[in-house]
Parts: C-alpha cells; structure tokens; sequence
C-alpha cells in the first residue's frame, strides 16, 4: 500500500499512559513559549528537551521507520502541529520534499496523533498515488491564515482526498512526495500530531547550520551526518516524565 498509495496506518502503537504524558509536554511547551501558535512548535525547540528526545527514539516509533528507511537511522526534524478550537490553521496542500535539506531525500515521516483527528477538528489529508509524480514547486499564498503560508503550485483535486482519521497513539507513515495538507479546525475540540521525521543515516542534511538542532543518532551506524549530544535531564527545567532519571 505504502508504493502505490505512499502512505499507511499504523494502529495503536503508542500507550495511552505515554500518550498521555504527550499531552502534558505540549501544553508544558505552550506554557514555556506563550507568544508560538501552538500549531509551530517546532524542532528548534527539540535539542534541549531530553522527553522529545526519548519519544522519539522510543523503540516502537523506531521499529516502523525502520521497515522504511533501513537499520541505520537518524532523526531529521519533529514539529508538533497542534490546532486549537475554533481557531486551529489549516495545512495548504504541499509535498514535504519541497521544503527539506536532504540529499538525497530519502526520508519518511510518522505522523503520531496525540488526539482524535477527525474530518471536523482538521485531520491530515493525503492524495493517495501523488508521490509518484515528482516535486513540484511552491507559491506563497497570504489569503488565508495558514501553518506554512505557502501551497503547492499546481492545482489540486480534493475529490481524490483521503482523511486520515486517528485516533491517540496511531501512526500515519507517509512519503517525503505525497501531496497533503489539512483543513482549519472549527470544531471545540483540539487537534494535536506530532510529525517524526527519520531519515536513514546515509542521507546528508544540506542545512548550513552543522549539527542541525533536531539531528540525533538513534539506531546503527552514524554515517554522513554530525548529530546533536543526548540532551541530560535537569529537573529545574526540563519536563520531569517517566524515566527521566535514565536522562540525567
């Protein structure tokens, strides 16, 4: 399915216990950076946060990626897309690719749902067999309030959409071309996801700033790339989760 289609559903692979600490870490994230829609909280505030690091690496998220990627594995970025009532910005179709530093760009996303995302709290969309085609280009689009403020630049047809409905702890894998996006929320209830995005260590990450703040050796050997050290865990200001004392 993932060949044809580009992406696939993984159901309940994360707990509810750990999904739960999940939820306190983004309104603990909220807390810490007030003036940051809660729609982009991104990776650079990953490298000094040793719970982020830890969910990433958790072995169940990692055992998937590596079904696509290979054994030697690193993380690339994750960025917490958490859309408010009422008032959650929608995604405007774009493809990943686009926007990415890597070469080549072999990389695979896990998208972790952190609450239930439906078509009416602005769930991800795909267009299924569009990774097919290539990249295309980007425009920016300033109509409408938006997480990236650009669109792809070819016109989309939202008949041949598929919503990815989740609940907490499932994952949706999907490739670096699929096109994809998601709706505003206007319903009362959050929508929370977390994208993971892991790339097998032989992919070079272009940016210029070296190590890249989200860049971390998870699994096998560590190939092209310089990484970012564990982050140690500090109670007086980090976010205290199970396990921690195996951070500090």
């Amino acid at each position: 399915m993932f060949e044809t289609d580009g992406y696939v559903i993984f159901r309940d692979v994360i707990d509810q216990e750990l999904i739960k600490e999940v939820n306190d870490h983004v309104e603990w994230l909220q807390a810490r950076h007030p003036d940051v829609r809660p729609e982009q909280l991104g990776h650079v505030y990953l490298r000094d946060d040793p719970f982020w690091v830890r969910l990433v690496s958790d072995d169940r998220l990692v055992d998937i990626a590596q079904q696509f990627v290979g054994p030697d594995i690193a993380l690339f970025a994750s960025h917490y897309i958490s859309k408010p009532p009422y008032s959650g910005q929608p995604v405007l179709w774009h493809q990943d690719a686009a926007f990415w530093p890597l070469d080549p760009m072999e990389v695979v996303t896990l998208w972790l749902a952190v609450d239930h995302s439906t078509p009416e709290n602005g769930c991800v969309r795909v267009i299924p067999g569009s990774h097919l085609s290539g990249v295309e280009g980007m425009r920016d689009n300033t109509d409408v309030e938006s997480v990236l403020g650009k669109e792809i630049a070819v016109e989309v047809d939202e008949a041949q959409a598929v919503d990815m409905v989740l609940a907490p702890g499932d994952v949706e894998v999907h490739h670096p071309n699929i096109v994809h996006g998601s709706n505003a929320n206007t319903s009362p209830n959050r929508r929370c996801g977390l994208t993971i995005r892991y790339i097998p260590t032989s992919t070079r990450i272009t940016d210029a700033e070296t190590p890249y703040p989200s860049a971390f050796h998870l699994r096998g050997e560590p190939g092209v790339n310089s990484y970012q050290p564990r982050p140690k865990y500090d109670e007086r200001r980090h976010f205290p989760f199970t396990g921690s004392s195996a951070w500090s």
